[in-house]
């Protein structure tokens, strides 16, 4: 069952984020670091495009993508297009992949847990959503108080 939205809303949330990175209205300010924050609004792009194709991509696609976690979170002044590639790179991944996913699997014990809290396969996919939204949001903010 869960197989079965999984690839709508991931796709309805990748779609958010190109759309509010493509609010900005300059580069420069996707990357301002507002007072009271660690992050840019680029540099949470970043970290969802990487986490995802980290953690979906290769966890259950085998895509092979190698995670520079460090650069997510000290690239500094990318163009937006830089980051419209990476949602796109990731759009694509999340089409191949999460249709390709196996409902007994999601029921199993994920075995490579970053978060040391034991759950299902599933369970961490819907992790993996709420991640996202989270970011998300947090860009959606500062995107409108950047300007």
């Amino acid at each position: 069952m869960l197989n079965n939205i999984l690839p709508a809303l991931f796709e309805a949330e990748i779609n958010k984020l190109e759309e509010e990175i493509r609010l900005y209205k300059s580069d420069e300010e996707v990357w301002k670091v507002l007072p009271g924050t660690s992050n840019s609004g680029g540099t949470l792009c970043l970290h969802l495009c990487g986490n995802l194709r980290h953690f979906i991509g290769v966890g259950f696609g085998n895509t092979g993508y190698v995670r520079d976690r460090p650069f997510e979170f000290s690239a500094r002044d990318l163009t937006r297009e830089v980051l419209l590639e990476a949602i796109a790179d990731t759009r694509t991944m999340l089409a191949k992949v999460l249709p390709t996913l196996d409902p007994a699997q999601m029921d199993t014990d994920f075995k490579d847990n970053p978060m040391q809290v034991p759950m299902t396969y599933g369970a961490f996919v819907v992790h993996l959503y709420g991640h996202m939204r989270y970011h998300l949001g947090q860009i959606n903010y500062h995107r409108r108080i950047s300007s």
